[in-house]
């Protein structure tokens, strides 16, 4: 064997021994006493070593580029990302001793840059978001190994199992009241969560639906509508990680049983309630996905059905403490989201 296939052998077994020594994520039950005979729960993700749902797709994309010979010992790597993930793929770069590049939005949150360099990692700010990509590419065409999060996200992770997202909270529920959930409810940033639990669902049989909760009019909730692979979004949003500006190539609608649009307000008093059901911070796009639940919940109560729905704590909240978090960045973008949210749903 020669050294470039030795340093590949010993890159994959690295970060099988990572997969090997971190634990299974938590699932939190979360009591609404207004609604009886329906248990909602939240697969914590945020609980990973880099801090995000975006630690297993790292996993994945370093292994899928070292397993189809695209990386290579010493070579630079890089994507383009507004954080989560190149915070973790900052993490996976460190521990294979690579230089990695995360192209980012000038607009990403602050506290996630800074994350990224304390991690070895370096930014390349791009003030106009549609750049990212070609930004990207540009670093590809230089020599560094593109990891491609939005072209490979749904292919590079094993939806069959292997410890994927959908495998290990189905476990998790196993001795719970209702095992089977009615509801998964994900966002959609690459498409490789929400394909990932949809293929899994079929692939089981299960009778479980699936729910992407989308920020109003972002590119999923439109191209699931026209199943259209030409997409575009018909209004911002300050949710970050999910809500894409047009349709990415991970995008499989065919795989999803329903959209769920929440606007920007609901989505940050729903962040605001999970801070005070769970006594933890998390970031925008887990309140999307606690207003998504809480909807389906409501629906579940007017027809007198009884069973589980379940979704996704995305990332901590503390990497917004400068945008989601303040007052005058909402402000800033016309959100003046009322101190009381006790009215959250």
């Amino acid at each position: 064997m020669n050294a470039a296939r030795r340093w590949v052998r010993d890159a994959v077994a690295a970060l099988e021994r990572e997969a090997a020594r971190s634990a299974d994520t938590h699932l939190l039950h979360v009591a609404l006493p207004t609604h009886p005979g329906i248990d909602v729960y939240f697969k914590d993700e945020s609980s990973h070593p880099s801090g995000s749902l975006k630690h297993r797709l790292a996993r994945s994309l370093f292994l899928y580029a070292l397993c189809n010979g695209r990386l290579q010992a010493g070579q630079r790597v890089v994507d383009a990302s507004s954080g989560s993930t190149a915070i973790s793929e900052a993490w996976f770069a460190r521990l294979l001793g690579l230089e990695f590049t995360a192209v980012m939005p000038a607009c990403t949150a602050p506290g996630k840059i800074r994350v990224v360099e304390r991690l070895g990692g370096r930014c390349d700010l791009v003030d106009d978001p549609a750049d990212v990509y070609a930004r990207a590419r540009a670093h590809s065409d230089d020599g560094a190994c593109h990891l491609d999060q939005f072209g490979l996200a749904e292919r590079a992770t094993d939806w069959r199992g292997n410890n994927n997202i959908a495998e290990s909270l189905l476990s998790q529920l196993a001795r719970e009241h209702h095992p089977v959930p009615t509801w998964i409810v994900c966002g959609a940033g690459t498409g490789g969560t929400s394909a990932t639990i949809g293929r899994y669902l079929r692939y089981r049989g299960l009778d479980t639906r699936l729910c992407v909760a989308e920020p109003t009019g972002r590119a999923f909730a439109i191209g699931w509508a026209s199943r259209g692979s030409d997409a575009r979004a018909t209004r911002p949003t300050v949710i970050e990680g999910i809500g894409r500006p047009h349709a990415e190539p991970g995008f499989l609608y065919d795989v999803v049983d329903r959209v769920v649009e929440i606007d920007d307000a609901r989505s940050i008093r729903a962040m605001r309630h999970l801070e005070e059901l769970l006594g933890q911070r998390y970031g925008g796009s887990s309140g999307t996905n606690f207003a998504a639940c809480l909807q389906l919940a409501d629906e579940m109560r007017a027809a007198g059905t009884r069973g589980s729905v379940v979704s996704l704590l995305c990332d901590r909240g503390e990497r917004y403490a400068q945008t989601l978090y303040s007052p005058a960045c909402l402000r800033a973008h016309g959100l003046d989201i009322a101190d009381d949210v006790a009215e959250t749903v």
